[in-house]
C-alpha cells in the first residue's frame, strides 16, 4: 500500500488540520507516514502545502516527486491548479469550487475549474456551501477531507476516529460538527 498525497490552500483554509487528521488515522492503522509542510505567509492568505506520504513500508522521502501523487486534496482551486505538475497520470484531485482570491489578477474561475477537469479525475464541490449548510463555515476542510476519504488507502473509519482525537479537547459540539462535514464531505462526492 502507498498513497502520496499532495494538501493545498491558503492560510487559515485548515490545510494543516487536513494533514492531522490523516496523520492520525495511518497511525492507527500502522502506516509509514513522512510529511513535508511549506507555510508560505500562511497567516496572510498566502499558499499553504504539504507533502504526505503514507505506506505499509519504510518510506524514504518526505518530498512526492513530480507526476507521482496519486491525490491531490485542494481547499482552494488555483492552489490544486498549482499543484497539478505533482499528480500522477491516474490520480485524483478533489477540489473545492470556491475560491480565496487574495490576489489581484486572479484568473476567471470558470476557465480556472476547466483546467483542473482537463486532468481526467477531478472532483469539484462547493465545500464552503456544505459546512455553511451544517452550521460551520470553518469546517469547509473536513468537507474536502471527506470527498477525498475514498483515495486514501485506509478506513474511513480511522479518519472519523482522527477527528475524534484531534478535536476532542475542544468539546463534543466541535468533535460532531468536524464528524457531519466529513461525512458531508464523502456524500457530496458519491464515493
Amino acid at each position: 500500500m502507498k498513497c502520496d498525497i499532495i494538501l493545498a490552500g491558503v492560510g487559515g483554509q485548515g490545510i494543516l488540520t487536513i494533514a492531522a487528521t490523516i496523520g492520525l488515522a495511518a497511525v492507527e492503522q500502522n502506516l509509514f507516514l513522512k510529511q513535508s509542510e511549506v507555510h508560505g505567509m500562511s497567516q496572510r492568505g498566502g499558499d499553504v502545502q504539504s507533502h504526505l506520504r503514507l505506506s505499509d513500508r519504510e518510506i524514504h522521502s518526505d518530498l512526492i516527486p513530480h507526476g507521482s501523487a496519486d491525490l491531490i486534496i485542494s481547499v482552494e482551486p488555483m492552489e490544486a491548479l498549482r499543484y497539478l505538475p505533482w499528480l500522477s497520470a491516474g490520480g485524483w484531485v478533489v477540489t473545492n469550487s470556491v475560491p480565496e482570491i487574495n490576489i489581484p489578477d486572479y484568473p476567471d474561475l470558470q476557465e480556472l475549474l476547466a483546467e483542473l477537469r482537463k486532468s481526467g479525475n477531478t472532483i469539484v464541490i462547493d465545500a464552503d456551501s456544505i459546512a455553511g449548510d451544517l452550521g460551520s463555515s470553518r469546517s469547509g476542510n473536513m468537507v474536502i477531507l471527506g470527498a477525498a476519504a475514498s483515495f486514501i488507502s485506509m478506513p474511513f473509519a480511522s479518519l472519523e476516529n482522527a477527528v475524534r482525537s484531534l478535536f476532542g479537547l475542544k468539546g463534543e459540539e466541535i468533535v460532531n460538527i468536524n464528524l457531519a462535514a466529513l461525512r458531508a464531505g464523502k456524500a457530496a462526492a458519491g464515493r
